[in-house]
């Protein structure tokens, strides 16, 4: 069973974990998880603990379709003030930052002991990135993410497996390289996919998670726009189509569900566990 370091701390993944969504941008594609303030954010926190994440994922650069990054120096004015009131207030829990800059992740591990960085690029839009996380010693996210992918859009779906896969091995192998122990793995859903890929990879989870059986997966699929489009709806909207790729993710052997709505992914995990080993009294 695969297990994550975080700075000489063992994160045991027998029992998949649920990492809460911290955003602390302007205009994160679900309103609803905007945080405001320093106090904003750590309200949220709290009660993402308290409701049983046992990761935050802070996010200071928006990820949604068509959205304009902040400069460096932005992002790291947004991250700071939550890192700091969090990481006071929750010394204990692990904490991970959503960015794609070198700079910001060193940053965030130095000044606030940031136990994972996030990066939904796999590297590609800073280069200095994975040398910055085998001198830094943190836990890293690789995900899929491959624009490619989806200007071919009648691959079969064992094609955008195996594409899928020749990435992140890669990609595995440059940080192997260079010396990165803890390297958890994404899938990517909603990057660089058109729909039917997106569910076709979902329809492939279980051999994919076969494929890197040693590694954790991180599974993204909170109110993304392959269910709201799927559905003809809204992010608001989008619960329901989350809790149940969440329920087939756990089914394929995820690691680690990051979501916006902790309470309800703790409970799908609940149950997803009630009938793999049988409800215990």
């Amino acid at each position: 069973m695969p297990t994550i370091n975080l700075r000489g701390q063992l994160m045991n993944l027998s029992l998949p974990q649920v990492m809460g969504i911290l955003n602390v941008t302007p205009d994160s594609f679900f309103p609803d998880s905007r945080a405001k303030d320093a106090e904003d954010v750590l309200r949220r926190a709290e009660k993402m603990v308290a409701e049983g994440a046992t990761i935050l994922d802070i996010g200071g650069c928006s990820t949604r379709p068509g959205s304009k990054a902040p400069s460096e120096e932005e992002e790291w004015q947004r991250l700071f003030p939550g890192l700091e009131a969090v990481r006071k207030a929750l010394p204990e829990v692990p904490l991970s930052v959503d960015t794609f800059r070198a700079v910001v992740a060193r940053r965030c591990v130095q000044e606030f002991g940031v136990e994972i960085i996030n990066d939904i690029s796999g590297g590609d839009a800073d280069h200095a990135m994975f040398e910055t996380i085998a001198e830094l010693g943190v836990a890293y996210v690789l995900t899929h993410n491959d624009s490619a992918l989806s200007q071919h859009p009648d691959l079969s779906p064992e094609e955008v497996l195996s594409s899928v896969a020749r990435y992140l091995a890669g990609r595995i192998q440059r940080l192997q390289e260079l010396g990165v122990a803890d390297i958890i793995l994404d899938p990517g859903y909603g990057f660089g996919k058109t729909l039917q890929q997106n569910y076709a990879l979902v329809h492939s989870l279980p051999d994919l998670i076969r494929c890197f059986d040693t590694y954790p997966i991180l599974i993204g699929f909170s109110r993304k726009s392959m269910i709201y489009h799927l559905l003809d709806s809204a992010p608001e909207e989008a619960l329901t189509g989350t809790v149940a790729l969440n329920t087939l993710a756990l089914q394929a052997g995820a690691h680690i569900l990051r979501v916006h709505d902790v309470r309800e992914a703790v409970e799908t995990v609940k149950v997803w566990k009630a009938t793999q080993i049988g409800i215990q009294h």
